[in-house]
């Protein structure tokens, strides 16, 4: 007589993760996370940007067409976007972090608070995020 395999009770298969959903502060962690590694593997290209527009008056121009042509064998709309998630990411980090410091300073850890607090970073985030993204790729 063969025995069918059994799972343990509580056991979770891979596939089984897409059925729960991560409350908002969760996802704020995560995104901080991802934010902070962002940053720090395109921290060449950051102080790349940083060096070329404050090196020299002819240096400025050059990180100005970089944006406007492209350079290299990337586009300009693909360096923008580039920049683009680089803003996002600042953003983020800088917005989740203040909030982890305000939660620690006011010991403030009841559910609701967390939720507001991280709806309140990821709508700010993302509202700088496209304000800014307007201006780089031209709307205003």
């Amino acid at each position: 007589m063969a025995e069918t395999a059994k799972t343990r009770p509580g056991a979770m298969r891979l596939w089984d993760a897409r059925q729960y959903r991560l409350p908002l502060a969760a996802l704020v962690s995560i995104l901080h996370r991802a934010s902070g590694l962002l940053i720090f593997l395109l921290l060449p290209f950051i102080i790349w940007m940083f060096d070329t527009s404050l090196t020299s008056e002819v240096s400025f121009d050059d990180f100005r067409s970089v944006f406007i042509a492209g350079a290299w064998f990337m586009p300009a709309w693909f360096i923008k976007l580039v920049v683009l998630a680089l803003i996002w990411a600042a953003l983020h980090h800088i917005i989740a972090g203040l909030r982890h410091v305000f939660l620690d300073v006011t010991h403030r850890v009841d559910k609701d608070f967390g939720r507001r607090t991280a709806a309140f970073t990821l709508a700010a985030g993302v509202v700088l995020t496209l304000l800014l993204g307007a201006r780089l790729f031209g709307i205003y």
